[in-house]
Order: C-alpha cells, then sequence, then structure tokens
C-alpha cells in the first residue's frame, strides 16, 4: 500500500459513510452546540469571524470530504486542494487576528470525535469491519488538513508580521520627515502621547563592501532588538546599516543613559555614536530628528571620542557650525592643509582632546613630540595661532563647516 492511498472502500464500508453522510448536518450543529466557547477557542471570548455558523460550514465542507469520498468507493488519497483549502483559509484568518494556532487544530480533532460518533451510532451489527475501514479513512486524510493547518498557520503570521514592521517604518519616516500632520499622528499606536526622546546612531563602516548582504542587515537588526531590551517595547526606529533614527517614549526617557550605550555597544560596535533629543509632542519630532544629527556630526567633526552626545556637550561647536556669510572665509582658513590628511586629522583629535597634546598622541598612537611638530607645521600654513584661545576656535570653526559642506 502506497504512502499517501488506501485500499478501496469495501461495499459495506461505502454503505456506511452514505448513511452517516445524510446525517452531515445533525453531526455539524452538534459540533458547535452544547459546549463552551473554550472548548474550540481556548478563550474567553472567541475571535471576530469565528462565529458558530462559520464553524458549522467548516465542518460540513470536511465532513463531506471525508464521507463523500468514502461512499464513491475509488482509491482514498490525501484530500483534495479543495477540501484542504478549506482548512487553509481558516487557519489563515485566524493568524491574522492573532489567535493561537491550536484553535483551529482543537475545532478540527473535535470535529473527528464527533463524526466518529456517528459512525458508530449508525454502524449495524456485523459492520465492525467496515467501521475500522472508515476509522482508517479518517485518520488518513486527518495528516493532510493538520499537516495544512501547520503550514499556512505560521507562514501567514510571518506575512501578517512583516506587513505590520513595513507600515511601521513607513509610519516612523512620515514622523521623522515631516510628511505627518500632528492631528493625524496615532501617538497612542506608537506609546508617544506624552512627548519622546528622539535618538539618532550612527554606526561606524564595518569590514568589506563586498560582504554579504545578507551581514548589511544583521547590525541594524542586533540594535533594534537591544532598543526593545533596554526601553522593553518595540521602540519605532528606523535603522540602517549606517545608523538611523529612533523614537523612544518620554515616559522611558530615563532609560536612555550609560546603561543604554552599554547595550548598544555590545549589540553594535565599541564605536557607536548616540545623540538624544527630547521633543515635547510629535509636532517638535522631525526638529529633534535633525537637531539630533546634527549632535552626532558636530561631535565627529570636533573631535568628540564615540559615545553619548547630548546637545549641552557640543554646544559651542553646534554654534559655531551654523553657517552666515563669515562662514566661506572662515572654512577657508584650512584650505592650505585640506590635501594633508595626516594634519587634519591630527588638528581635529588635539580639538577633541581639548588640546592636550599626551592625550591627541595617545589616541592618534603618536609620539608627543611628533603632534607637537605636526601642530607647529599647521599653524606656519594657515596662520592660526593654535596656543591662543582665539586660534583654536577658529580651527574648530573651520573643520565644522568645512565638515557641513563636504
Amino acid at each position: 500500500m502506497a504512502a499517501d492511498t488506501l485500499p478501496l472502500l469495501s461495499d459495506a464500508a461505502r454503505a456506511l459513510a452514505a448513511r452517516c453522510e445524510r446525517k452531515v448536518n445533525e453531526i455539524a450543529r452538534s459540533m458547535t452546540t452544547g459546549a463552551p466557547s473554550t472548548d474550540l477557542s481556548g478563550h474567553a471570548e472567541p475571535p471576530a469571524g469565528a462565529e458558530d455558523g462559520e464553524i458549522a460550514a467548516t465542518a460540513r465542507d470536511c465532513l463531506r470530504l471525508f464521507l463523500g469520498r468514502g461512499a464513491e468507493g475509488g482509491p482514498t488519497e490525501r484530500p483534495e486542494p479543495a477540501g484542504v483549502d478549506r482548512f487553509r483559509e481558516c487557519a489563515a484568518r485566524y493568524a491574522e487576528e492573532g489567535a493561537p494556532p491550536h484553535l483551529v487544530l482543537r475545532s478540527r480533532l473535535r470535529g473527528t470525535a464527533v463524526l466518529w460518533r456517528a459512525l458508530r451510532a449508525v454502524a449495524r451489527p456485523g459492520e465492525e469491519a467496515a467501521l475500522a475501514e472508515l476509522a482508517d479513512v479518517l485518520i488518513h486524510v486527518q495528516e493532510g488538513i493538520v499537516g495544512a493547518v501547520c503550514e499556512t498557520y505560521p507562514d501567514e503570521r510571518s506575512t501578517r508580521a512583516s506587513e505590520r514592521r513595513e507600515e511601521r517604518r513607513a509610519l516612523v519616516r512620515a514622523l521623522l520627515d515631516g510628511f505627518l500632520p500632528p492631528e493625524r499622528f496615532p501617538a497612542g499606536l506608537l506609546g508617544l502621547t506624552g512627548g519622546a526622546l528622539v535618538l539618532a546612531l550612527h554606526f561606524p563602516a564595518e569590514g568589506s563592501d563586498a560582504r554579504p548582504p545578507a551581514a548589511a542587515y544583521r547590525r541594524p537588526r542586533r540594535v533594534q532588538a537591544a532598543l526593545d531590551r533596554a526601553f522593553g517595547i518595540e521602540v519605532p526606529a528606523l535603522l540602517d546599516e549606517c545608523g538611523g533614527h529612533a523614537v523612544v517614549p518620554a515616559r522611558l526617557a530615563p532609560s536612555a543613559d550609560d546603561a543604554l550605550l552599554a547595550a548598544l555597544r555590545r549589540a553594535c560596535s565599541p564605536d557607536i555614536r548616540l545623540a538624544a533629543v527630547r521633543a515635547a509632542g510629535p509636532e517638535e519630532i522631525p526638529g529633534a530628528a535633525r537637531t539630533a544629527s546634527e549632535v552626532l556630526r558636530v561631535a565627529r567633526a570636533g573631535g568628540l571620542p564615540p559615545g553619548l552626545h547630548r546637545l549641552d556637550d557640543v554646544l559651542l561647536e553646534y554654534h559655531l557650525s551654523r553657517r552666515d556669510e563669515s562662514s566661506g572665509r572662515i572654512a577657508a582658513l584650512l584650505d592650505p592643509i585640506a590635501h594633508r590628511e595626516d594634519l587634519v586629522e591630527t588638528l581635529r583629535t588635539y580639538l577633541g582632546c581639548r588640546q592636550e597634546r599626551r592625550s591627541t598622541a595617545r589616541q592618534l598612537g603618536l609620539h608627543p613630540n611628533t603632534v607637537d611638530n605636526r601642530l607647529a607645521r599647521i599653524g606656519e600654513l594657515t596662520g592660526l595661532d593654535l596656543a591662543a584661545p582665539h586660534g583654536t576656535t577658529l580651527a574648530l570653526a573651520a573643520l565644522l563647516l568645512r565638515d557641513a559642506a563636504g
């Protein structure tokens, strides 16, 4: 006997199936009456769309599938697609509504038990062998039904989860870009009714550009998971392999501290940069996102080490990086060393280390005398006196303005 077929039914088995088929409506009703809803759903309240009439309709289709095939007398194979599709549709609907998969399976098992009792009730003395044949059919087709449900449910849940993620990403993108009017903003959906803390993140370059595509998504996924764990919610975020933004409910804002930075470093890189800016309401979120991105940029341009940055940490740098009619002339002060990356990086590090030559040397891996020589060369070429507050302020402004222009 093939694995997917059963022998031809005997005349006695076909006659028994036909007698039971005529009682299909009565059997279907018995499946949905006289039992608590939790027998079918496992919930105090059945989900939308799981009315008794619909369950009864599913039962009738399946009973006719089993009994009709038994009455035909041909080789009994796995349920044909038309019969299985009814269960696939039911599993997909329950998955879409977020109900657990045992809803469909328990209904199916209950229907099997009711059908078996009905077959026994109409069986006559001497039909024990025919009853055993139909039991084989019932068990055989059960495998196909359970398989269809178990295949469909996770596929549908995965599809729905992917759709929800994309909808959420589109909502967060519109929110950050300012394309979502405040009156249409579903603050409750994202948990932002009491304001928000907007985070800007920057990930340092990792590996080769030739790395497999899957690698480009690992860090954003890890960072998203770290944010979710840190705040205990699914944080609205828009991330790619270079960084992005996240919007955290204000009530959770105190968690955005060194513990969060440590978690993100473990998930991504020790050199991750994070900026945090508060927004009093949804209408302020786009501006807060732009400010957070600017805080990251000036912190990097000003030579500050990676870590958590706030506007108060870079007030001077932020102010000096704003452009006006003098910006071009200030930026041009560094033209004489623009082609010397070693000098530019030394200047950036020196300013980020608050003019500490030994700290600059340690960070660059140089001897302090080498740092002194480079700073002297920068002064000769640009005319800036890096030993005076005025000269270092001009140099910092020039670096910030050039970085913004570039």
